[in-house]
């Protein structure tokens, strides 16, 4: 490893950095490759000539006499490693289990193992329901630290990638748990460990601004279920919510407004209350450029699994009746994306879906997301065999949170170069009567969780903010007016899906043997040109000289080349 500051050699040029050793089945190997793209921090697969700080073991082998100041033993099963003479006895499980290690809790999906108390042993993680320990740490006087945990790492991190979590644990960012849980295992013993975390170099982490574009327009609607639709909800569920206390007089008097505008609108002698492309833009502001995921045909409801879904799917209006609109957020730097009908099953339709936004664009289309969240196993590698840059449907409809367990982008499985950008935050799963349902100070506290986890571990939070939502009957300016606030205030870099994706690639790209460690960057950004924050390195247990003494909170910012 080289290293240069201001021309002479930097004090790491010569450090031999702590390095994790993996023994693991081959079967696992991919999924671990990108665990560590998500816990970056140096690693490889385990060497018999190897030198490693730590070892970690997650399938059958275990390497007890190791030069390793720390072994961990990961396995959600009884290992041979178990039924040596002195080992605690077991308690096979399997099914959801709650884990918890101080205050953090975090749900096991697969086999798990609860271990009988013993001498010499002090639990550091405990079954919620048994309060039996879930792992144990075992201080030996010749040899390494043990530590056995009761579940398979790898195995929970592919669950959570491939199948995500269920509605009841949506809440919980179980993926950014397990490697907390692994970081501090390790620096609680004292070891040095460096990492690249998720965070964008003076921000705290990144919040991700979406609109998925639904209804472009009310004329498009005429008399057909939405607009129906709308004018139940702007009397008849406005008089309601008003006398319940879940809305505001002002907000019911602007409903009623909006319908005894109607016909003025639809003659096109008032202004389209349901065109919010401007709105957004003057919002935002401060040089924000959010994402606008754009259907591409009109009337087209789409297939899934050889059927038609409900006709309520299809939109009333296509790409081309907004093109000017469109054109002008592509003129003014916004980042328009597809909002795919059959773009998730079928390669023909979505590469005539990709064609259409491409053309009424006039740009090139990076990333996707289906309308409705329609996903399957197999819509990664469609999507990544089609050229897309990333896909950010994985989410929920009807609560918000982390369905792939994490706030950060990472690659599906069957992907070669398709990055997954989590979605975390849907208006309408907030607000609609079917969904949770909440008033605006409830979902403030919901969605502050969130946030208050990303201000912590860094990543992204994800929000998709339907066009309409602005406008009559909905009337959730004022929440999103108040989040972008927050946002702000909590420390976020306001990007859109485009720019998060590509600052997370960097950050993939970036390899612990290609680091140049200058103290200082000559440039702001990842790239000459580009407007993107750099990155941070942490440094955990390191001491001077070799931690430059600038650093605050033991990071620095770095320049890397990346590969």
């Amino acid at each position: 490893m080289s290293a240069v500051v201001s021309g002479r050699p930097h004090p790491f040029a010569h450090i031999s950095f702590p390095m994790i050793g993996v023994i693991a089945n081959e079967s696992q190997h991919q999924v671990i490759r990108e665990f560590f793209e998500l816990f970056k921090t140096p690693w490889e697969f385990f060497r018999r000539d190897g030198h490693y700080d730590v070892v970690l073991c997650a399938g059958s082998e275990v390497v007890e006499n190791s030069s390793a100041k720390l072994v961990l033993v990961y396995g959600g099963r009884e290992l041979p490693f178990d039924t040596a003479p002195g080992r605690p006895g077991r308690s096979n499980r399997n099914g959801l289990r709650m884990f918890v290690a101080e205050s953090m809790r975090i749900p096991i999906y697969g086999d798990s193992v609860t271990f009988s108390p013993g001498p010499s042993r002090s639990a550091v993680l405990m079954d919620a329901e048994s309060q039996q320990p879930a792992a144990y740490l075992e201080v030996r006087a010749n040899g390494p630290v043990l530590v056995r945990i009761g579940y398979d790492l790898f195995k929970e991190v592919a669950f959570l990638l491939t199948e995500g979590q269920p509605i009841e644990t949506a809440g919980i960012p179980s993926l950014d748990r397990h490697i907390s849980f692994l970081r501090g295992l390790i620096v609680r013993q004292g070891i040095p460990l460096i990492e690249i975390p998720p965070v964008p170099h003076g921000y705290r982490f990144i919040a991700c601004l979406t609109h998925d574009v639904d209804h472009a327009s009310i004329r498009f609607h005429r008399f057909d279920h939405t607009m129906l639709g709308f004018l139940y909800r702007a009397v008849a569920g406005s008089t309601w919510a008003t006398l319940r206390g879940r809305q505001s007089t002002r907000a019911l008097l602007s409903n009623w407004a909006a319908v005894l505008k109607l016909p003025f609108v639809l003659l096109g002698l008032l202004p389209d209350f349901w065109n919010q492309f401007e709105a957004y833009r003057s919002l935002e502001g401060g040089g924000v450029r959010s994402s606008f995921f754009v259907i591409p045909f009109k009337n087209c409801c789409g297939t899934k699994e050889g059927e038609a879904p409900p006709k309520k799917r299809a939109s009333a209006y296509a790409a081309a009746d907004v093109a000017r609109e469109i054109r002008h957020l592509v003129a003014d730097g916004h980042e328009i994306g597809l909002h795919g009908i059959d773009a998730w099953h079928d390669n023909r339709m979505a590469r005539q879906e990709l064609n259409e936004i491409s053309h009424v664009s006039g740009t090139e289309i990076a990333g996707v997301r289906m309308h409705w969240l329609y996903f399957d196993s197999e819509s990664a590698a469609l999507l990544d065999g089609l050229g897309f840059d990333y896909d950010s449907t994985l989410g929920y409809d009807e609560t918000v949170g982390y369905r792939s367990g994490t706030s950060q982008v990472y690659r599906p499985v069957g992907a070669e170069r398709l990055l997954e950008l989590p979605l975390h935050i849907m208006d309408t799963a907030l607000f609609f009567p079917a969904f949770l349902n909440l008033s605006f100070a409830e979902a403030r506290r919901v969605v502050g969780r969130i946030i208050d986890h990303a201000a912590q571990y860094g990543g992204v939070v994800t929000i998709n903010w339907h066009d309409r939502s602005l406008a009559p009957e909905r009337l959730w300016r004022d929440f999103y007016v108040d989040l972008l606030e927050e946002l702000r205030s909590s420390g976020a870099w306001l990007a859109n899906a485009r720019d998060t994706v590509l600052w997370f690639r960097k950050r993939r790209a970036v390899a612990f043997d290609d680091v140049d460690w200058a103290n200082k960057v000559s440039q702001d950004g990842i790239e000459p040109g580009s407007n993107l924050p750099g990155m941070d390195v942490r440094f955990h247990n390191m001491p001077h000289p070799i931690v430059p003494e600038h650093a605050e909170a033991r990071t620095c910012q770095l320049q890397f080349k990346t590969r």
